[in-house]
């Protein structure tokens, strides 16, 4: 039986057929809302515990105390130097090209008077400590790591804060040398909603950020949902869709790429 739903515009039956391909359960949302709501209330209520007793139970890593979750520096150096010389010229282009970008659009302080003496103007300051979500289960995101802390260095903000879950201990070597390339200020091995209400709502170990970014699976988006006006959110990220339009010239192997771009999304 073939996975790939094959549409016609010309059936009979494409609207209904349409229309039973675009419906879905809204019951497993409701089940993500409330464990969400569960997790986040633990982790504002008992803080380090609970976010180590959740990273054992989703990710299996256990440990003691929350601080031994930080991944120290000299392991995203070691991380970057340790990528084949391919990867991490890659890697060193993408974060040069997404940094001259961004210092582009970097908003600046301007100020005048007016003939009265009114003094009227805009001023930019940048938040004291940001927080960065980057997943790490099925699948790792690199870009993810230098798309949202270079434009928050070259905004000017002090700290970047950044979690990401490594299930079963396994830590994804590009993206800890994003890490190190990006100009990120800490590390913690943790993820999920528990991440997500940890920087929100600060713990003993995790100080509290002004504004949460980056993308993740629904658990993710629904704690950012819920947490946002506590803190600064980028997004709400919503399931990826694409749709490739190709007219029989396009090589296949360009289109198997642009699909599989989007497969390995949650």
């Amino acid at each position: 039986m073939s996975l790939i739903h094959r549409l016609d515009a010309r059936a009979a039956d494409f609207d209904a057929a349409l229309t039973r391909l675009l419906a879905y359960d809204a019951s497993q949302d409701e089940a993500i809302e409330t464990a969400v709501r569960d997790i986040l209330h633990d982790v504002q209520t008992r803080g380090d515990a609970a976010i180590l007793d959740y990273t054992a139970r989703f990710d299996h890593v256990r440990a003691d105390r929350l601080d031994a979750l930080e991944i120290p520096r000299a392991d995203w150096l070691a991380a970057l130097d340790g990528l084949p010389a391919d990867q991490r010229a890659a890697l060193e282009a993408a974060a040069d090209r997404v940094r001259r970008y961004h210092e582009h659009q970097r908003a600046e302080t301007w100020t005048y008077t007016e003939p009265d003496g009114t003094m009227l103007g805009q001023q930019v300051t940048p938040l004291d400590r940001v927080g960065l979500y980057v997943p790490g289960g099925k699948a790792a995101y690199p870009s993810s790591v230098l798309m949202n802390a270079i434009p928050a260095k070259v905004a000017g903000v002090p700290e970047l804060i950044m979690v990401t879950p490594t299930p079963g201990g396994t830590r994804n070597p590009m993206v800890l040398a994003a890490a190190a390339l990006g100009g990120v200020d800490r590390v913690f091995a943790i993820g999920g909603a528990q991440a997500v209400g940890g920087l929100a709502y600060g713990t003993a170990t995790l100080p509290a950020v002004d504004k949460i970014t980056g993308p993740g699976n629904a658990y993710v988006a629904a704690a950012k949902r819920r947490v946002f006006g506590t803190v600064g959110i980028d997004m709400i990220a919503g399931p990826s869709e694409i749709l490739i339009v190709a007219d029989g010239s396009t090589p296949a192997d360009w289109l198997a790429i642009d699909l599989f771009s989007q497969a390995e999304h949650d």
